[in-house]
């Protein structure tokens, strides 16, 4: 991991107001060094990129997750053992165990902690959780900067994000090794592991789109959801948004990069959720809802899961 600081910046004279209120909650919340940059300076931390104003936080680092993830299965594969290819098709409690059966055997446990990501919310219904809040898949695309533009971006440069949605909006990491990624946009996927344009699963899409909350969330968002799709399949656009941040990135500098997919909660009222939803129940912990930054988050989320499920246990 590297500690290497970011910039929020602020392009436009109506997010000042929200930068301010993001400075005052970064120091409620104890971010060290935490600094408010004006227009001339925003260039000593990221030459090339332009704002009306920016913060600086000293504390943001960038990690390499894949050796995270490599070492976190070392640990597991100690005192346990890492299964996969076996999609669970039932949860049933008994007297004194919890029966889960895949689609090739059978096991039984005392105690169940679903973090199954995209399929939350059908695996806490699996267990007999009435399915309140429902998944809806977004995909976030991604371009990367080729080497030439690499030095357009020292670090990472975000922008000021718009409260009402759960995105940060797209920006610019500087990856472990030396890349800068530019994204991500997010756009209704067809499928809940739609990683490419054209994935589509009828099924997946039958779940979100036979849901109220759904057509509530599509009334308010139509128009950001149109200008998210046009963007994923126009560069140009793609191009617009970092060139607010950084106008010196042309389009022959970017190119694609894969994608991920975001495993949003989505209310009844058509709300998109923006905070953690972890519910414990019945020897159960499901992780309904894991939002940005979850991934930062995560040591931090196990140690509050490992403490529910002592106080569930003991």
């Amino acid at each position: 991991y590297e500690i290497c600081g970011k910039v929020i910046v602020a392009t436009r004279d109506n997010e000042l107001p929200v930068l301010a209120n993001l400075f005052e909650r970064g120091k409620e919340n104890g971010i060290k060094g935490l600094m408010m940059v004006a227009e001339e300076e925003i260039k000593d931390y990221e030459p090339h990129a332009v704002g009306e104003a920016s913060i600086f936080c000293p504390e943001t680092g960038i990690i390499d997750y894949l050796k995270v993830c490599q070492k976190l299965s070392e640990h597991i594969n100690e005192k346990g053992e890492i299964i996969t290819g076996a999609k669970v098709s039932g949860i049933t409690p008994k007297t004194d165990s919890i029966l889960v059966t895949t689609e090739k055997t059978e096991f039984h446990t005392r105690f169940i902690i679903n973090c199954a990501g995209l399929f939350s919310d059908k695996v806490s219904e699996l267990a007999g959780l009435e399915r309140k809040l429902r998944i809806v898949p977004f995909r976030g695309e991604y371009y990367i900067l080729k080497k030439e533009a690499q030095h357009l971006v020292k670090n990472l440069i975000y922008p000021v994000p718009d409260s009402r949605y759960p995105f940060l909006g797209v920006h610019f990491t500087r990856t472990i090794n030396g890349e800068i990624e530019a994204g991500p946009n997010a756009v209704l996927a067809w499928a809940r592991e739609g990683y490419a344009k054209m994935d589509i699963n009828l099924k997946d899409m039958w779940d979100y789109l036979s849901y109220s909350g759904f057509w509530r969330m599509a009334r308010k968002y139509w128009s950001t959801g149109f200008e998210e799709y046009y963007r994923s399949f126009f560069k140009s656009a793609f191009l617009k948004s970092l060139q607010r941040l950084v106008p010196d990135i042309k389009e022959d500098q970017i190119e694609t990069s894969p994608a991920g997919v975001r495993a949003q909660a989505l209310s009844s009222e058509g709300l998109l959720v923006d905070d953690f939803v972890i519910k414990n129940t019945n020897n159960m912990i499901h992780v309904i809802n894991a939002p940005s930054p979850a991934a930062t988050s995560s040591l931090s989320i196990g140690m509050h899961i490992n403490k529910l499920y002592s106080s569930i246990i003991n």
